[in-house]
């Protein structure tokens, strides 16, 4: 096959993967009002839609998904496990660039969130957080 016949093949491809694949975020939560107020308060999240067991909140065009699911039930199809909402880690979190580090972190924690640690350099800054129902995530202020 020509370079010109694999570039258009492969460009064909992405071009159709492209228009299939977009990113959200679900979060489990224990309680919906709590999550709603932290998220559209200390992360400055749009409420977009509201429903008993879910609400769909959007920051920059990413959409995330907020899930009412009780401590303690079984968060997997194929599997056993519990459901816990103590502070737990994960590989996967959610990064917020925000342009106010310390105003962040001070709603963060006032909205029962934790800031755990955080590290600094020529860069910017990163604040390492949790929010009350456990998830981690960081913010960061990056130096322009």
């Amino acid at each position: 096959m020509s370079d010109s016949r694999l570039f258009k093949v492969f460009s064909a491809s992405a071009n159709k993967v492209n228009q299939m694949t977009k990113i959200s975020v679900c979060i489990d939560v224990s309680h919906m009002e709590n999550a709603i107020q932290f998220y559209t308060q200390a992360l400055a999240c749009e409420l977009v839609e509201k429903k008993s067991d879910y609400s769909e909140l959007v920051l920059d065009g990413l959409t995330i998904y907020l899930a009412e699911n009780p401590e303690g039930s079984n968060p997997l199809v194929n599997a056993q496990a519990v459901r816990s909402y103590e502070r737990h880690w994960t590989p996967v979190h959610l990064d917020f660039k925000v342009s106010d580090l310390e105003q962040c972190v001070s709603s963060i924690v006032a909205l029962g969130g934790k800031k755990e640690g955080e590290k600094s350099g020529d860069w910017g800054a990163i604040a390492f957080c949790a929010d009350p129902f456990g998830n981690g995530f960081c913010v960061m202020q990056l130096k322009e």
